[in-house]
């Protein structure tokens, strides 16, 4: 079995293990095989083999030919990811049906009620954790604006803006619908100032002179910080902080928003 890299890489993006990678591509490189010649040639261990040959098919990248003992049949690989596509198509649909019907029935009011207990059990020290990655850092600022009540406090980046934008705009401007203060700090650029018109429609927006980092205060109880430059790191390894703490978000880095705040136009 001779492949490049480059090629093992990519399958693994796709959802393919390190065991699935080696047998589809051997599978590949005879067009049918038994499990053992299999488990040789791509040096897995045989009692694996079999479960994972029962993954591929259901995957979509192999055929199973019933035969003693039982061969197996590549599937061309244009073919495999057709199916592969679909096949995760289908089974995200049929999970999100099942989150939205979870969502509506009893098990949310006591999974609810279960979260709200144990919350009130823990010191405000304990009500934080890291962020890796962007898609993380979005998710958690989602969560806090559509939970805030009075203020939502604000400073990004030339990129960080635009992100705000299309990322949450929506949320905060139904923030704003409920009454809301919004202010959003940021560097004005040219290209940004659509951004700029749109995000002043339900918010006070004001200028900074250059970038200060990321920062996000709700209600002088939650703080969200960024912790790398996010206009120069890959957004997989952007890093940020939250935090549920009243001393954080409401006297320590309230406090040095508001010094800020009241130095721009």
């Amino acid at each position: 079995m001779v492949v490049s890299q480059e090629v093992l890489d990519s399958l693994k993006q796709i959802g393919l293990n390190l065991y699935e990678r080696k047998l589809w591509v051997s599978l590949l490189s005879r067009g049918t095989s038994t499990a053992g010649e299999l488990s040789s040639l791509a040096k897995v261990p045989h009692s694996r083999t079999y479960d994972v040959l029962e993954s591929l098919s259901e995957k979509g990248f192999v055929l199973t030919q019933n035969t003693k003992p039982l061969k197996y049949i590549a599937i061309k690989p244009e073919e495999a990811f057709d199916r592969a596509k679909k096949k995760i198509e289908q089974d995200s649909k049929v999970a999100v049906d099942r989150i939205k019907k979870m969502q509506k029935s009893a098990i949310t009011k006591e999974l609810n009620k279960l979260f709200k207990d144990g919350v009130s059990l823990l010191s405000p020290g304990e009500m934080s954790g890291s962020l890796k990655g962007r898609h993380m850092i979005h998710q958690q600022f989602g969560t806090v604006v559509k939970d805030s009540k009075k203020h939502i406090s604000i400073i990004t980046t030339h990129s960080g803006v635009r992100e705000l934008h299309s990322k949450h705009g929506e949320n905060l401007r139904r923030a704003a619908g409920r009454g809301v203060k919004i202010r959003i700090a940021a560097p004005f650029k040219k290209e940004n100032s659509d951004v700029f018109h749109s995000l002043k429609s339900f918010a006070d927006v004001r200028r900074l002179d250059k970038s200060a980092g990321r920062m996000c205060l709700v209600d002088n109880r939650h703080a969200l910080i960024g912790l790398t430059n996010d206009e120069s790191v890959h957004p997989t390894q952007d890093i940020g902080f939250w935090t549920q703490s009243e001393h954080v978000a409401g006297e320590a880095m309230g406090t040095m928003f508001d010094s800020v705040w009241n130095g721009l136009k």
